[in-house]
């Protein structure tokens, strides 16, 4: 029991780690967990996603934090600049939060906050990015040991 707790602590860990701007990679976590076979997928994929969707959480508050800096003058773009990409941002870029399972998509995560996106679109779009991820790791990593 304390070894499964200890296991999912870790690979929650992990996938948090690897959401943030932080250089973490859980998909090796997932898999080996996966392969041991002591603990069900659909649990793996769960605690995986949750501490994956929460680290893309610290990355939109960041993001809604940095925004407070744009009046300053070192603030990379106008405030005219920032309308129209937030016009824009709101339309289409929005839609870029389900690549946010990519690498480098936690900086898609960090521009929702910059943008203002309404922070239940970003959940429900980040979590399914997020999820479908790990979904897809656990099916490919079963096929993987099934050819072996």
């Amino acid at each position: 029991m304390l070894a499964d707790l200890t296991q999912l602590g870790t690979l929650f860990a992990a996938a948090f780690g690897a959401a943030t701007v932080l250089p973490f990679q859980s998909e090796v976590v997932f898999a080996a967990l996966q392969l041991a076979g002591s603990l069900p997928v659909s649990t793996l994929v769960l605690v995986a996603s949750v501490g994956n969707v929460l680290g893309a959480v610290v990355n939109y508050l960041m993001g809604l934090w940095i925004e407070h800096f744009r009046y300053r003058r070192w603030f990379p773009a106008t405030q005219a600049q920032m309308d129209r990409a937030q016009r824009w941002y709101a339309r289409w870029g929005v839609w870029t939060l389900l690549l946010s399972w990519a690498p480098l998509g936690d900086a898609f995560t960090v521009i929702a906050g910059v943008m203002r996106t309404h922070w239940l679109v970003f959940l429900v779009l980040v979590t399914i990015a997020k999820t479908g991820r790990y979904a897809a790791l656990a099916w490919l990593t079963a096929r993987a040991a099934g050819a072996a």
